[in-house]
């Protein structure tokens, strides 16, 4: 899950990928590995799932949220919020391979996906716009104006407010009670 709250500077981090491989699982196909078997298959080739790339970025009025999904069309991908906390599904399925046919290499990668994010305060999820063209899906979630920092305007110094506020609660108090009541 990402979050698109700012907490100070952030190192960017590593692809999806990089931190689901079992290093056991990778060193166990290493040793299994044939170099002069079938042509074009790295021994790690298939542990890898389909993961798309993601950006999220703010601009001046929204966040925008940008995925490459080649391949995918609007009926593939689910575009959900709960909360303040947006999540994007998507799956891409293989095409059928024929049995007759020798690949002499595979390397698009397919499967389902799901990524989400955490939006700030500011935003306005009741019109957050989705799309998908040419293989990249944008969602813009625009930011509420009543969150934007309004300027405060300094009046009257604290102690004036404060005496106005005794000599109300003085004359109050003189009301209330039964013994100063006049007769």
């Amino acid at each position: 899950m990402v979050n698109l709250i700012k907490r100070g500077r952030q190192e960017r981090t590593r692809s999806p990928v990089s931190y689901r491989l079992d290093p056991f699982e990778s060193m166990r196909q290493l040793v299994q590995w044939d170099p002069f078997g079938t042509p074009g298959q790295w021994p790690l080739s298939s542990e890898f799932a389909f993961v798309p790339s993601f950006e999220a970025r703010e601009t001046s009025d929204a966040y925008v949220i940008e995925a490459d999904l080649p391949g995918l069309e609007e009926k593939d991908l689910d575009v959900a919020l709960m909360g303040n906390r947006l999540t994007i599904h998507g799956t891409r399925t293989a095409e059928e391979r024929q049995e007759r046919d020798f690949y002499q290499m595979y390397e698009r990668s397919y499967g389902g996906f799901a990524r989400s994010f955490t939006l700030p305060q500011d935003a306005d999820v009741d019109h957050i716009d989705a799309n998908l063209a040419n293989g990249v899906l944008t969602v813009r979630v625009p930011k509420r104006a009543e969150v934007t920092p309004r300027k405060i305007k300094i009046g009257r110094p604290l102690s004036n407010v404060l005496e106005r506020m005794k000599g109300m609660l003085g004359s109050h108090r003189q009301t209330d009670d039964p013994s100063r009541r006049p007769s």
